[in-house]
């Protein structure tokens, strides 16, 4: 099978394409044929050797897949060959095959696309953790997203109007801030002016602002922290500016706000039996149409480093999915 090898630390640009022998399945396994990878950010920095987690070289990148089960190990109980399924391999996505433990599987509703599926598990399951359970967000309250445009951004969007939330997208150009409003914010405004605080007064029309989703960090935390009503929450979900900063803390004392950290890796980790309801719920609202995860762009998988460069670059608008070319 073709797979992506990183070998290095270097630029994802750098990447190639090698062959390697197709995986075979242990007894509780299933052999996946991959049709679509999510790429996320975390992708991006580590295979440049920016992360903090440093996988042993060489390995594959990519976590996130959607495909089809060809071969299923004698173990397995619940899954059949041609079945959709989505599933988080440690690493390995960025291939035409791979091995995944049945229970590590998840059937993929008929009305989501493979594309869709693998734009889903770890930007929507970030996003419910953080809006429901770290933010409480409520229906009629009113949220700011930073880095809207983004994957991380756009599920946040998608999640929040779910939840009966008024959403204001934070997004630097113009085809971004289209590209929010076509995924259903009700507001949109340019956090690279000086004065954007008065435009997110303008869109709250009077409402205090209830909830902060940051994925950005930088020099925008503050002035979005500042922007917060009474009992507001910032939510802080990473850091895609570069930078970590740094606040006041005399800003939550004197506005009654909380800055809440959003970390859904960290608490499944430490709270493993609650990923399923997340997950089965999220299923649930896709089936019925109450959310529509969809890749924002593809590329092919000899171009998976230029599309990790989008990235890091910000450049990139919506998830970027990987379609591996024997699948189109």
């Amino acid at each position: 099978m073709q797979a992506v090898i990183c070998d290095q630390f270097d630029s994802p640009d750098k990447l190639k394409i090698q062959e390697v022998a197709d995986p075979t399945p242990n007894a509780n396994e299933v052999l996946i044929r991959i049709h679509a990878t999510g790429l996320g950010y975390v992708d991006a920095l580590t295979v440049a050797g920016l992360y903090q987690i440093k996988p042993a070289l060489p390995f594959i990148p990519g976590n996130e897949i959607s495909g089809v089960i060809e071969q299923t190990g004698e173990e397995v109980k619940h899954l059949r060959v041609g079945q959709r399924v989505l599933a988080m391999p440690s690493q390995g996505g960025l291939a035409e095959l791979v091995c995944m433990p049945e229970s590590k599987c998840t059937p993929i509703p008929e009305v989501l696309s493979h594309e869709g599926a693998a734009s889903f598990l770890v930007n929507y399951c970030t996003a419910y953790h953080g809006l429901e359970l770290c933010g409480q967000l409520k229906e009629k309250e009113t949220i700011l997203i930073l880095g809207a445009s983004g994957g991380v951004g756009m599920a946040a969007i998608d999640v929040a109007k779910a939840m009966g939330a008024e959403v204001i997208a934070a997004a630097s150009t113009k085809v971004k801030r289209d590209a929010c409003l076509a995924f259903g914010a009700d507001h949109v405004v340019d956090y690279t002016n000086a004065n954007w605080r008065d435009d997110v007064k303008k869109a709250l029309n009077g409402k205090p602002l209830n909830v902060v989703y940051d994925p950005v960090g930088g020099d925008y935390a503050e002035p979005a922290l500042r922007s917060l009503g009474p009992d507001g929450r910032f939510l802080v979900v990473g850091f895609a500016g570069g930078g970590i900063p740094s606040v006041p803390l005399n800003l939550p004392l004197l506005k009654r706000c909380s800055i809440i950290g959003v970390n859904w890796g960290g608490y499944v980790a430490a709270n493993p039996l609650e990923s399923r309801p997340v997950l089965t719920k999220l299923l649930e609202w896709i089936a019925s149409r109450k959310l529509n995860p969809q890749a924002g762009e593809t590329a092919s998988l000899n171009k998976s480093g230029e599309a990790m460069m989008r990235m890091l670059n910000r450049k990139a608008i919506g998830k970027i999915v990987i379609i591996p070319t024997n699948t189109k």
